[in-house]
């Protein structure tokens, strides 16, 4: 019969397989990072960062979970969430603990989503908006980012406007970004949210400068960052990056299970927010509820992710990803991503009769390359290397679409020469 103990333990041994399994070769072999995945060997991927394949651990953990869910669903639930006298040792505590971990925050300041969509409504929907109060984003943001702002701000009869942060992709600076952020902040500003690596250019914004900025304002700003497709790509010291509220996805660049998330805050930017789902995940909200009293008690992070069944095994499988990363080292990650991309921008640079929209440093880009090729749409540019040269690339939902490539770890030097040579035929 499966115990508390019983589970935890189980449970423990999971995640200490996943690492035991992993390819000792990880951390210093491409190669072996490559094996980890599953890939159809038939295609080029470049465009994994859109939805990520679990890799080896992951599936592992997950398929782990599922068996005992499948043997004994009761008592692994039971065991696995409501430990209300232990609830640091449930497995949504676990799996909050790794990602703080991963992005030098406290556990206690983490929720879990299940993607940045759901992060976002969190984040926005949460923040003690009213009458008269105004959100700032920019005009460069992503629909999901849009929409959350649109029905949080609707709801609490607020305002919202956008700001663009560049006239074209060729003048693109960190300076003007922040300047221009500082300028359209009014007194009614109480919130400015921006995306940190931006999904329709591949633009990387400087979000250490944008926090500092806000910081010598005479009125206090939140800082809400999606950071979808930064997260497993830049430094993931998130908690010292500035910004007061973290979103982001972790099925994509950080190969956790599919379905998956968080949103980081500050705790004190927690304590003056509102939950909008229902937790199973809260002693003292469950609590108040069942013997019909007022919450007492200051809102924190875990008041914020969501209750109720769900695929329980990716939640928990999302240390087995974080483990991976680990042993590949962070810093290794970015500067193998980085490498990589560049040397595709820079023969695309090249090119006369291609576009190229994604800045070509460091400080201004990071996983995402967005380029045009003359006398050809986005979508014809897609089609051709699909069909053609079996590349696997994408087009940016945006109004002003570009074709879209991103070299990842499980991607190699050859692979980069092969998509130049197929882009370059394109002329």
């Amino acid at each position: 019969m499966l115990t508390r103990r019983g589970f935890l333990t189980t449970a423990s041994l999971a995640l200490a397989s996943t690492a035991v399994a992993l390819d000792s070769n990880v951390s210093s072999d491409w190669a072996a990072v490559r094996k980890e995945f599953e890939l159809d060997p038939n295609l080029l991927h470049l465009s994994l960062f859109y939805m990520t394949p679990h890799p080896r651990v992951v599936r592992n953990a997950i398929e782990s979970y599922r068996r005992q869910l499948d043997a004994n669903p009761f008592l692994t639930v039971e065991h696995g969430l409501f430990d209300f006298e232990h609830i640091e040792k449930t497995m949504p505590a676990v799996a909050a603990s790794a990602i703080a971990t991963y992005i030098g925050a406290a556990p206690g300041d983490v929720a879990l989503t299940h993607n940045t969509t759901t992060g976002l409504s969190i984040a926005y929907h949460g923040l003690p908006l009213k009458a008269g109060d105004e959100i700032l984003t920019t005009a460069h943001d992503h629909y999901v980012h849009h929409e959350s702002i649109r029905l949080a701000a609707e709801r609490a009869g607020a305002t919202w406007r956008k700001v663009r942060l560049f006239d074209s992709e060729s003048t693109i600076s960190a300076d003007d970004i922040v300047s221009r952020i500082r300028k359209a902040i009014t007194p009614k500003t109480k919130v400015v949210g921006v995306t940190w690596v931006h999904s329709s250019t591949g633009l990387k914004l400087p979000i250490r400068k944008i926090a500092d900025a806000l910081a010598q304002l005479d009125q206090r700003v939140t800082l809400v960052v999606d950071g979808v497709h930064g997260i497993g790509v830049e430094d993931p010291n998130i908690a010292a990056s500035g910004a007061d509220i973290f979103v982001a996805g972790t099925h994509k660049w950080l190969f956790a299970p599919r379905g998956t998330g968080f949103v980081w805050a500050k705790p004190e930017v927690w304590a003056t927010m509102r939950p909008l789902i229902p937790t199973f995940f809260s002693g003292e909200l469950w609590g108040a509820w069942a013997t019909e009293k007022p919450v007492e008690g200051t809102p924190r992070a875990m008041w914020f992710t969501p209750g109720g069944f769900q695929a329980f095994e990716h939640w928990w499988a999302v240390p087995a990803a974080i483990e991976m990363h680990r042993r590949i080292g962070s810093a290794r990650i970015t500067d193998r991503i980085h490498t990589l991309n560049e040397q595709f921008k820079s023969e695309l640079a090249k090119m006369p009769h291609v576009t190229l929209y994604t800045p070509r440093t460091r400080d201004l880009s990071s996983g995402i390359v967005c380029f045009d090729v003359k006398g050809k749409t986005p979508f014809q540019v897609v089609e051709i290397l699909q069909q053609r040269d079996r590349i696997l690339a994408s087009t940016t939902p945006y109004a002003n679409p570009y074709a879209r490539i991103a070299f990842g770890i499980y991607n190699n030097e050859g692979e980069v020469e092969r998509a130049v040579r197929a882009v370059r035929a394109l002329a």
